[in-house]
């Protein structure tokens, strides 16, 4: 199952809009969709293309919003509430499935559902931007490196600030803490649980673990049983970060919720394109094995933004080639380790690691 058109759901947000700019400076021609029908129609009229407008709540309207796509990109978040109907509308109608998700629970959910989409020769693929490509190229690569590795570390800085999108998921998720996998296993630990100074190439920064997408999407693509993930922040955030541990109970109740989404929605958008032209991404991995052997790497990238257009986009270009594996997959899974490299402003390269003597 091949071809047929790209449809973008949740197109009139922050991220959706840069993805239909890559998608026609890529030759295609996508359908535009989501629920929101006075701004996709100005959307459609702007660009010319077909709009289909859903609810996700609404199966039969879903289905025909997807009838004769070969691919969707779903842009629609809290991912942890839209990725599912969407899913399942695309297991009933055939259509591949991607989105740029970076939620742990997403990810878990999509691989819960592995079997029953490769059943339907659909592939399942979230993680499409950003959070995973990159990070997770990064780990298939490590691996290929030191294929006895037992634990994984990535890390990651830069960016031009956060979508509104972004900043609601985070916000909704202040309270949950943090996240690591040991054994295979997910386990919940404090926010900023652990901090390490590493060196991207351009400085060293402070960084601490957080719970990003590859907790979860790194095991999948790499078996390593032990992961942690960490970003680059102030030490003043990293304090701010562990007095969540206390107050996020706080931060978790309706009234204070509500005060910081209307401060969310005040704000811009999201990065402006003289932001995101000038901003890059830094991605740093390590892998280890039970002899002592160390393997880094390091990963040069655009704005996250940019990027989770400009993969988004030539994975959908893939699967309508024909290029995808039914069921849930990871961006190397599908595509290989390699994937990132195609990406233009996307460079490689491994660190020398100096051995300490005992």
């Amino acid at each position: 199952m091949s071809g047929g058109q790209l449809l973008i759901y949740g197109a009139n947000g922050y991220t959706g809009r840069l993805v239909i700019r890559e998608a026609l400076e890529k030759g295609l021609r996508p359908i535009l969709s989501g629920r929101n029908a006075v701004e996709l129609d100005a959307l459609g009229a702007e660009h010319g293309l077909q709009v289909r407008v859903a609810a996700l709540d609404d199966d039969r309207a879903l289905d025909g919003v997807l009838a004769g796509c070969g691919v969707v990109i779903h842009c629609a978040g809290p991912f942890s509430r839209t990725a599912r109907p969407m899913a399942e509308a695309c297991m009933r109608t055939g259509t591949h499935y991607l989105d740029i998700t970076g939620e742990i629970s997403v990810f878990e959910g999509m691989a819960a559902l592995s079997k029953e989409a490769a059943a339907k020769g659909v592939m399942l693929m979230p993680g499409a931007g950003f959070d995973v490509v990159p990070s997770d190229c990064l780990a298939a690569f490590l691996k290929e490196q030191l294929p006895t590795a037992t634990t994984l570390t990535l890390a990651f800085v830069g960016g031009s600030g956060l979508s509104r999108g972004t900043a609601t998921t985070m916000t909704e998720n202040i309270a949950e803490g943090g996240a690591v996998r040991r054994g295979g296993k997910i386990v919940r630990v404090p926010s900023a649980w652990r901090e390490r100074d590493i060196d991207f190439g351009d400085k060293v920064r402070h960084t601490v673990t957080i719970p990003w997408g590859d907790v979860s999407t790194a095991w999948h693509s790499t078996r390593i049983p032990d992961i942690e993930v960490y970003t680059g922040v102030p030490r003043s955030t990293a304090r701010a970060m562990k007095m969540t541990r206390y107050l996020g109970w706080l931060l978790a109740t309706a009234p204070v919720q509500r005060w910081l989404k209307a401060r969310i929605r005040s704000g811009a958008p999201g990065p402006s394109d003289a932001q995101r032209s000038t901003a890059q991404s830094r991605l740093w991995g390590e892998v280890r094995d039970a002899e002592g052997r160390v393997v880094q790497a390091r990963l040069l990238a655009p704005d996250g933004y940019t990027l989770t257009a400009r993969t988004a986009v030539a994975a959908a270009q893939k699967v309508l080639a024909g290029t995808f594996k039914p069921g849930f997959q990871t961006p190397s899974r599908a595509f290989g380790s390699g994937f990132i490299l195609e990406i233009p402003g996307c460079t490689r390269e491994i660190v020398p690691v100096v051995e300490r003597s005992a």
